[in-house]
């Protein structure tokens, strides 16, 4: 049995790599139901942490906060929600902060957030943060508790001049208080092993847990603006409008990607499953068939 006020930096030790779920809180009953589905079925998945998303624009923090508590209460597993800058004052902030605290939690993916929709340029809310780092700050001060992780960027953030200037203000959160790092995704390995190798460069030490999202398609790489390699979109190309034959190509491209990773010293990985089950634990069986993640 998990408990929620476990540090996730902790859980970073080698030789034992971590494996994490991300989800996204639901807009429906309906929603919610096929949510709670694919989470009963991921138990075999044996998480060592989930985390839920915040909606675009941070429309959806009631329902974060709401399964948030209901994942760890019902399926007994560290959950970390995530926690943005968009549309909320500080005082607002420290008020959903102490929400997460009240019902145990103690570890918070702390983000600056993306616009709300319509908007294509962050503007801070009046008395609120304009930067993640500013959050990693306040709660750093005002709820020590906390364990934070922040986002990296193994093919630079949209917004980054460049990727020296990404990798500086990631430096800013890590010594602001982030205690680890969960990268946005990526398909092609090098990116990732060359990000790590810059930031070690600047003396960052923490943890870098690769993002990983099992690709159904072409277009939806496309939309995220991250490189499609060659070899896997000629893959998809070929599969055509068979879903199941997509499926397949991902959860193999996946896998492939994973065990790369973990040979080569990666902490482990957070796979973004879209709420979704059955890649997951397609890929989870796959690294099990060649050793990795053996049963506890």
């Amino acid at each position: 049995m998990k408990m929620n006020n476990f540090a996730i930096s902790s859980l970073f030790r080698p030789g034992k790599p971590v494996k994490s779920l991300e989800f996204f809180p639901p807009k429906t009953g309906e929603d919610t139901r096929r949510l709670f589905l694919a989470a009963s079925r991921l138990r075999a998945f044996q998480p060592d942490f989930v985390s839920v998303t915040y909606g675009a624009g941070g429309t959806t923090r009631r329902f974060t906060q709401e399964i948030t508590a209901r994942l760890q209460r019902e399926l007994k597993w560290l959950v970390m929600p995530h926690l943005t800058c968009v549309g909320s004052t500080r005082t607002e902030l420290r008020e959903t902060i102490q929400g997460f605290v009240n019902e145990g939690v103690r570890n918070i993916m702390t983000l600056r957030g993306d616009p709300p929709k319509g908007s294509t340029e962050f503007v801070a809310t009046e008395n609120g943060f304009r930067y993640a780092s500013d959050l990693v700050a306040f709660i750093k001060k005002s709820f020590p508790e906390i364990c934070m992780g922040v986002a990296g960027y193994p093919e630079k953030h949209p917004e980054a001049p460049s990727a020296e200037d990404d990798i500086n203000h990631l430096k800013f959160k890590v010594d602001q208080g982030a205690d680890f790092i969960t990268t946005q995704l990526f398909y092609d390995n090098q990116y990732y092993y060359d990000y790590v190798a810059k930031i070690r460069a600047q003396g960052i030490k923490k943890a870098v847990l690769p993002g990983i999202l099992p690709v159904l398609n072409a277009d939806q790489v496309k939309r995220f603006g991250i490189t499609l390699p060659g070899k896997l979109e000629a893959q998809l190309t070929a599969a055509g409008d068979d879903k199941t034959a997509q499926c397949e190509i991902g959860m193999d491209w996946a896998t492939e990607q994973i065990a790369g990773l973990l040979d080569n010293g990666a902490p482990g990985v957070h796979l973004y499953i879209m709420n979704r089950s059955k890649s997951a634990l397609g890929i989870l069986d796959r690294l099990k068939n060649r050793g990795y993640f053996p049963d506890e």
